[in-house]
C-alpha cells in the first residue's frame, strides 16, 4: 500500500493555520509530521527545506552566505562539493558551517577576495535513511565596471534629421539598468519622437531646435552593488533649416525587413521597432496568423516596444511592426521562437510505505528541446548506486515492489536540456506504524450558526489509515452526502445548525491497529444588530442619540465599540456611551460624519453605520404619520411537536400606535409561496405561542397594524419542520356509484398536503354489501381519488368507507356511507296505460308503476312519447316528430297539453333510471274532439259596382274540425263615421266567393267574416270596401252645399247661377281642405257593432281632415276573436277615409303633432262619398 495523500481543493479559514500546521505539512510534503512525540521514535530520510538560488550573484563587499537547510530523523549531517569535488571546510579558516545546518559562511570581509570562491557548489544532507542533495549553486561576484574612456565629438545636424545617441554601457553582472539624464540629474523627456531603446541608445525620429544641448549623459545603474556609472556627456546642436522636407518612415532599429528573436518560456518577450521620418511615425503591432494575447500583452515606450509576459510555446510566430506617417508606411517582421528550459509536469513525491507494499516515483518534465531524465539514489547516479531488488527503473518512473525497510532512500530526478535543469528530491521511507491521532483529545470547537464547522483529526500511520467520523455514542458513520470528509482527516460541516451540536468521534484504522479521538462542537447564535443606528439630521447645538441594540448568543459576551469615520471617538465629554446608545450633546459642525457601532465576540463581529448631518437651526417640522414599518428579527423558540413560540421586534410605528400584529405562515413543503393566516395578537405583544400541524415545513412572517393600515410583511422566519404524525382526518365527499352494471366506483376528495401529517399518504378503501353478511373487503391505494370495484351485482346497495393513512399510522375510524353498484336499463314497461281526453287540446294519461326490482337503478321518472298520426279532416296520414314529456319520480299520471283538435294521437310510456329508458308500453291511440277553427286565411273584396261588392276568401288554415258554415256580418259607415245597421248572413261551408247586391252607391261598408264548426265560431277577419260613386249627382250636391255655406255670397249665387257652376268646377280642380272631426268619432265609426261604444282611451289621435279621397282598401285586416277593434284596424280607417284622388292627409297635431305628406293612391273602384258637399269645402275652393 502507498501512503500518498492528495490535497483537496478546499480553503480553510486563516485562523486554522496554526492548528493545522502539522496537517498541512503531511498533505503538502507527504512526509512524517514533525510532531514532537511522533519524532521520538519515527525515522525520516532528509529533506532539503531551504537553499540558495541556482545562479547566486554575491556582493563582493560582503561575506558570502550559501544556504542549505534540511530536516530528517535522525537529524542529517551536511557536506559540500565545489566544482564537482569534495569541499573540505575544515581546511579553509575563512569558511564556517552553521551548527545544525549546512549553511556556509565565507568571511571575505576580513581577508580574501570574492573571486577566489567563484564556483559551482552543491550541498548533501545525509542520515541513516538516505541522502538529499541541493541544486548546483553557481556562485559569482557582481561586477560594475567603468566606461572605457573615449573622445566624443559634438554632433551638428539640421532640423528634421534623425539621430541616434549611442550608450554602449560596460558589461556588468548582472546587466545594468540604463537611463539618460542631464548634468542636473534630471531625466530627459521622452516622447513618440524621442525615446530610449532596449539597448540603451537614445533615438530621435527627427530633431528639433529645442533638442540642442551639451549634456546628453547615459547612466548605468548596477543594483547589486548600488553603484551608478556615467558616460561622457554628448553635445548636440540642431541648425534650423529654411524648409524641412518631409519623408516617409524608415526603421532605425531593427535593420532590414525581417529579424529573429528567441525567448525562453515563462520570461517576458520584448520586441522593439523604432522608426525615423517626418512627420514622426506611429508604430502599430500585429501577429500574423493569430491575435495578440489580451491579458498578457503590454505596450511600452510609446508603443515602440511590445511586451508579452509569461510567454509560452503558443506565442511563437511572426510578429509585424508597422511604422506610418502621412507619406507612407514600412513593415518589419520579427520571427519569434519560444524555447523552454525544463519545467515540471509531475515532480516526484515522497513515499511512506509499509513493508511489503508497492509504490512508484514518477518524474515527468517538458521543455524545448525535450529534457533528458536521469535518476540518482542518495546523490549517486543510479547506474552505479547499490542494487535494490525492490526497485525497477522504467524511464521517468521508478517502480517499487514488496519494499523492505532497507529500501528506504532519497532519490533525485534530474531533468535537463541546453537551457537549464530541474532537480527534485523524493524519499522512500518504509515504516510500519499503527495509526496515531495527533489532534488533542476533547478539543472544543465553537462555531456560529449557518457557518462552516471544521473538526480536525490530524493522523499518521503506515500503511495509510482510513478515517471515519461518528456523531454521538451510537451514531453511524457520517456520509459525504451531508458532510465533507477531507483526506487530511478534517470533517467539514458546510452549514452548521443548532442540531449539529454534539460529540464527534474520529476513528483512524490500518492493518496494524486503530486510534480514535473525541472532539466537541457547540453551535452559537450569530451576533446581530437588531436595532441599527439611523441616519440623523440634527441642528447645531442640539443633541443626537444613536441606538445600537445587539442580540447575541447568551454564552458569548459581546463588546460594543463606537467609531467615528472609521477611527476612535473624540476624547470629549460631549460623547457619552451607555449600553445601547451613543449620545452626542451640543453638536458642532465637525461632529458630522459616519458613526459605526461594532459588536465583537470571540467568534464573530458585526457592525452598522449611520451618517450624522449637522445643519443650522430650523423650525421643527410637523410629525408625519404612516403605516408601521415591518417587524424584524423573527425568532423561533420552545420548538415542540405541535407548538412553537414566535418572537419579533416591532418596527417604527410612524407616530401611530400599533394596535395588533397579524401572523401568517407558509408551508414550504406542500404550498411554497402561499401564505395563510395563522393568528392575530395585541399590539402590545411581541411573542405568540403558535399551534402547529404535523409534517409541515413552517415559515412565519408578521405584519403590524395601526390606524392608518397594515405594514409590509416582515422577512420570513427560519423554517421549522414539525414531526410527522398519523392523519387527523379522513377524506370527505365519499360516494359509491357504478359506471357499468357490474362495477362500483368509489370516489372521494383527497386530503391536501397540509392535512397528510406525514409522508407516504395512502387510503384504505373498504366496502361490503349492505344487505348481506359479508365481511369488509379492503384495499390500500396510493394518493388517488377513485377506486373501481369490479364484478359486482347490478344495482346493489353497498356500505363504503375510506380511511387515510401515512407512514406513521392510520387516521381515526371513518364514517360509513352508502352507495350502489352500477345501474342497468329497466326490464319492464309500465302497464295499464289509459288516456282521458279532457278537451280538444288536453289529455290526461294514467299508467301502473313498474316493480322496483325491474327498474335496476335509481328511478328517475316516467317518460311519455306521443305523436300526431292522422288528420281527421283530410284523412291523409302524416308522420310527425315525436314529442316527449318526462314526469319525475314515481308519478303514475300526467297531462299532455298543446294537442291539436280533431286529431289522432299515439303514445307510449317508458320508465327511466340513471342508465336510461326501459322498454316502451304498447301504443295507445286517442282522438281529440273538434275545436273552433282559425280565422279564414284571407278575405278580398273585388269587382265593386254602384250597388254590389264581391267577396273572395280562403278557408281557415286550421279548421280544427268539419266546417259547417261561414258567417258574414257587414254594416255601412257614413261620412261622420257612424255605423249603420248590422246585416248577418250565413254562407254554406263549401263556398269561397260571395256577391252582395242592392247596396248603396258611394258607401263604405265594413265586413266581419268567420268560419264555424260543431264546436263553435272561430276567429274573425275584417275588411272594408266602398261602392262606386254616381258622379252627376255628386256634382249637383256639391254646388248646392257650397252656395249655402257662404253667407255673404248667397244672394250673388242665386242671381248668377252660371257663374256658380263655373266656380264649382274650379273648386273640384283645386285641392281643398276638409273639415275637422274628432278622432274618437272615427274610431266609433270603425268599431265592431257588437262592442260599441269603444273606450275613450283606446287610441286617441286628435282630429284629422277628410279632404283625401279614394283611399285604397287595406287587405287582410282582421278583428280579434273577442270582437274588439285592434289599433291596426283604427289606423287603417284613418288612412282610408278621405276625398280626392291626390288628396293630402293632414292632422292638426292637437295630440301627436301635425303630419303632412302625399301618399301614392291605388285607383279606387268606387265613387266619392254620397254625402252632400260641405259649404266649408266650397268656400275653400276659392282660396
Amino acid at each position: 500500500m502507498q501512503l500518498e495523500i492528495m490535497p483537496r481543493k478546499k480553503r480553510l479559514p486563516a485562523g486554522r493555520a496554526p492548528l493545522l500546521l502539522l496537517l498541512c505539512q503531511l498533505v503538502r510534503a507527504l512526509d512524517v509530521p514533525l510532531d514532537s512525540k511522533l519524532l521520538e521514535d519515527l525515522v525520516q530520510p532528509p529533506t532539503i527545506t531551504q537553499q540558495s538560488p541556482k545562479d547566486y550573484i554575491i556582493d563582493p563587499r560582503e561575506n558570502i552566505v550559501i544556504q542549505c537547510e534540511a530536516k530528517g530523523k535522525p537529524p542529517p549531517s551536511f557536506s559540500w562539493t565545489r566544482n564537482g569535488t569534495h569541499f573540505d571546510i575544515e581546511k579553509d579558516p575563512l569558511v564556517t558551517m552553521k551548527p545544525g545546518s549546512g549553511t556556509l559562511t565565507i568571511n571575505i570581509m576580513s581577508e580574501g577576495k570574492a573571486e577566489t570562491y567563484e564556483g559551482v557548489y552543491q550541498c548533501t544532507a545525509r542520515n541513516e535513511r538516505g541522502a538529499a542533495i541541493s541544486n548546483n549553486i553557481v556562485v559569482r561576484p557582481s561586477r560594475s565596471p567603468l566606461w572605457t574612456k573615449e573622445k566624443l565629438e559634438p554632433i551638428t545636424l539640421r532640423n528634421g534629421q534623425s539621430l541616434i545617441l549611442p550608450c554602449r554601457p560596460p558589461l556588468g553582472l548582472p546587466p545594468p539598468i540604463i537611463f539618460w539624464m542631464d548634468n542636473s540629474f534630471q531625466r530627459l523627456p521622452q516622447s513618440e519622437r524621442v525615446s530610449q531603446g532596449l539597448n540603451g541608445d537614445l533615438y530621435f525620429s527627427n530633431v528639433l531646435p529645442e533638442d540642442t544641448r551639451e549634456d546628453y549623459i547615459c547612466y548605468a545603474r548596477f543594483n547589486h552593488t548600488q553603484t551608478i556609472q556615467q558616460k561622457q556627456p554628448i553635445s548636440v546642436k540642431v541648425i534650423s533649416a529654411k524648409s524641412n522636407r518631409e519623408r516617409p518612415p524608415t526603421f532605425l532599429t531593427p535593420e532590414g525587413n525581417a529579424s529573429h528573436k528567441e525567448e525562453l518560456r515563462g520570461n517576458v518577450l520584448s520586441l522593439e521597432c523604432i522608426a525615423e521620418g517626418l512627420p514622426t511615425p506611429i508604430i502599430y503591432w500585429i501577429k500574423e496568423d493569430g491575435t495578440l494575447p489580451i491579458n498578457r500583452t503590454f505596450y511600452k515606450n510609446f508603443k515602440k516596444t511590445l511586451q508579452i509576459i509569461q510567454v509560452s510555446e503558443a506565442d511563437s510566430g511572426n510578429y509585424q511592426c508597422i511604422a506610418k506617417n502621412p507619406l507612407g508606411a514600412i513593415y518589419h517582421t520579427i520571427s519569434v521562437t519560444v524555447k523552454a528550459a525544463p519545467y515540471w509536469i509531475m515532480a516526484p513525491q515522497n513515499l511512506v510505505l509499509s513493508p511489503g507494499e508497492d509504490g512508484r516515483l514518477i518524474c515527468r518534465a517538458n521543455g524545448n528541446p525535450k529534457p533528458r531524465i536521469s535518476w540518482l539514489s542518495n546523490g549517486v547516479p543510479i547506474e552505479i548506486a547499490p542494487d535494490d531488488p525492490s526497485r525497477n527503473i522504467d524511464g521517468d518512473t521508478i517502480i517499487f515492489s514488496n519494499v523492505q525497510e532497507r529500501s528506504s532512500a532519497v532519490y533525485q530526478c534530474n531533468a535537463s536540456n541546453e537551457y537549464g535543469y530541474l532537480l527534485a528530491n523524493a524519499f522512500v521511507n518504509v515504516l510500519a506504524e499503527p495509526p496515531r491521532i495527533l489532534t488533542s483529545a476533547n478539543t472544543l470547537y465553537q462555531v456560529i450558526t449557518d457557518r462552516p464547522a471544521l473538526l480536525d483529526c490530524a493522523f499518521f500511520g503506515s500503511p495509510l489509515p482510513t478515517v471515519e467520523w461518528f456523531k454521538g455514542a451510537k451514531g453511524s458513520a457520517l456520509r459525504e452526502d451531508i458532510y465533507v470528509l477531507h483526506e487530511n482527516g478534517t470533517l467539514e460541516i458546510p452549514v452548521a445548525q443548532k442540531d449539529s451540536t454534539g460529540t464527534y468521534t474520529c476513528v483512524a484504522r490500518n492493518k496494524l491497529g486503530m486510534a480514535k479521538n473525541e472532539v466537541h462542537l457547540e453551535i452559537k447564535d450569530a451576533t446581530r444588530i437588531i436595532k441599527q443606528p439611523e441616519y440623523a439630521v440634527v441642528q447645531r447645538g442640539g443633541t443626537v442619540s444613536f441606538e445600537c441594540k445587539v442580540k447575541h448568543d447568551h454564552t458569548l459576551i459581546p463588546t460594543i465599540t463606537w467609531l467615528k469615520d472609521s477611527g476612535e471617538l473624540p476624547n470629549d465629554g460631549r460623547f457619552t456611551v451607555d449600553k445601547d446608545h451613543l449620545v452626542v450633546a451640543d453638536v458642532w459642525d465637525n461632529d458630522g460624519g459616519t458613526y459605526t457601532c461594532v459588536a465583537n465576540t470571540t467568534l464573530d463581529n458585526v457592525s452598522a453605520s449611520a451618517v450624522l448631518s449637522v445643519v443650522a437651526p430650523t423650525p421643527t417640522p410637523a410629525p408625519t404619520y404612516d403605516v408601521p414599518n415591518p417587524p424584524f428579527d423573527l425568532e423561533l423558540t420552545d420548538q415542540l411537536d405541535k407548538s412553537v413560540q414566535l418572537s419579533w421586534t416591532p418596527g417604527n410605528d410612524n407616530n401611530s400606535p400599533i394596535t395588533k400584529f397579524i401572523i401568517e405562515y407558509e408551508d414550504a413543503m406542500h404550498e411554497a409561496g402561499l401564505w395563510h393566516h395563522q393568528t392575530e395578537v395585541s399590539g402590545m405583544q411581541t411573542t405568540a405561542q403558535l399551534k402547529l400541524s404535523p409534517y409541515v415545513n413552517y415559515s412565519f412572517r408578521v405584519m403590524a397594524v395601526n390606524s392608518l393600515g397594515r405594514s409590509l410583511p416582515s422577512e420570513a422566519s427560519e423554517q421549522y419542520l414539525t414531526k410527522a404524525a398519523e392523519p387527523d382526518t379522513n377524506p370527505t365527499a365519499v360516494e359509491g356509484l357504478g359506471s357499468e352494471p357490474d362495477n362500483l366506483v368509489i370516489t372521494w376528495k383527497p386530503l391536501n398536503g397540509f392535512e397528510s401529517n406525514g409522508p407516504g399518504l395512502q387510503y384504505k378503501v373498504s366496502w361490503r354489501q349492505k344487505d348481506g353478511d359479508d365481511e369488509w373487503t379492503s384495499v390500500v391505494v396510493a394518493n388517488v381519488s377513485k377506486y373501481i370495484v369490479s364484478g359486482t351485482p347490478t344495482f346493489v346497495p353497498y356500505l363504503i368507507k375510506v380511511q387515510a393513512l401515512n407512514d406513521v399510522g392510520f387516521a381515526p375510524e371513518p364514517a360509513v356511507v352508502m352507495g350502489h353498484s352500477g345501474e342497468d336499463l329497466p326490464m319492464v314497461a309500465p302497464g295499464n296505460v289509459r288516456v282521458n281526453v279532457v278537451n280538444s287540446t288536453l289529455a290526461e294519461v294514467h299508467w301502473d308503476p313498474v316493480p322496483l326490482k325491474s327498474i335496476r337503478g335509481h328511478l328517475q321518472g316516467y317518460r311519455i312519447y306521443y305523436w300526431k298520426a292522422q288528420s281527421s279532416s283530410k284523412r291523409n296520414r302524416r308522420h310527425l316528430e315525436k314529442k316527449i314529456l318526462t314526469f319525475q319520480g314515481s308519478k303514475t299520471h300526467g297531462m299532455l297539453p298543446g294537442l291539436e283538435p280533431f286529431s289522432h294521437y299515439t303514445l307510449n310510456v317508458r320508465v327511466v333510471n340513471g342508465k336510461g329508458e326501459g322498454p316502451a308500453s304498447p301504443d295507445r291511440v286517442f282522438t281529440t274532439p273538434e275545436g273552433v277553427p282559425s280565422a279564414p286565411s284571407s278575405l278580398k273584396i273585388v269587382n265593386p259596382t254602384l250597388d254590389s261588392l264581391t267577396l273572395e276568401w280562403d278557408p281557415p288554415s286550421r279548421p280544427n274540425g268539419i266546417l259547417t258554415e261561414y258567417t258574414l256580418k257587414y254594416q255601412p259607415i257614413n261620412s261622420t263615421h257612424e255605423l249603420g245597421p248590422l246585416v248577418d248572413l250565413k254562407i254554406p261551408a263549401n263556398k269561397t266567393r260571395w256577391t252582395l247586391k242592392n247596396l248603396n252607391f258611394s258607401t263604405r261598408y265594413k265586413f266581419y267574416f268567420y268560419a264555424q264548426t260543431a264546436a263553435g265560431s272561430g276567429s274573425q277577419i275584417t275588411e272594408e270596401a266602398v261602392t262606386n260613386v254616381d258622379e252627376g249627382k255628386m256634382a249637383m250636391a256639391s254646388r248646392q252645399v257650397d252656395i249655402a255655406t257662404q253667407g255673404w255670397f248667397i244672394g250673388l249665387m242665386c242671381a248668377v247661377a252660371l257663374l256658380i257652376l263655373i266656380l264649382l268646377i274650379v273648386c273640384f280642380i283645386r285641392r281643398n281642405k276638409g273639415g275637422k272631426y274628432p278622432v274618437k268619432e272615427k274610431e266609433d265609426a270603425h268599431a265592431d257593432p257588437e262592442i260599441q261604444p269603444m273606450k275613450e282611451d283606446d287610441g286617441t289621435f286628435g282630429e284629422y281632415s277628410d279632404a283625401e279621397d279614394h283611399k285604397p282598401l287595406k287587405k287582410g285586416s282582421r278583428t280579434p276573436s273577442d270582437r274588439t277593434v285592434k289599433k291596426e284596424d283604427s289606423d287603417d280607417s284613418l288612412v282610408d277615409y278621405g276625398e280626392g284622388v291626390n288628396g293630402q292627409f293632414n292632422e292638426d297635431g292637437s295630440f301627436i303633432g301635425q303630419y303632412s305628406g302625399k301618399k301614392e293612391k291605388e285607383p279606387a273602384e268606387g265613387n266619392e262619398s254620397s254625402e252632400a258637399p260641405s259649404p266649408v269645402n266650397a268656400m275653400n275652393s276659392f282660396v
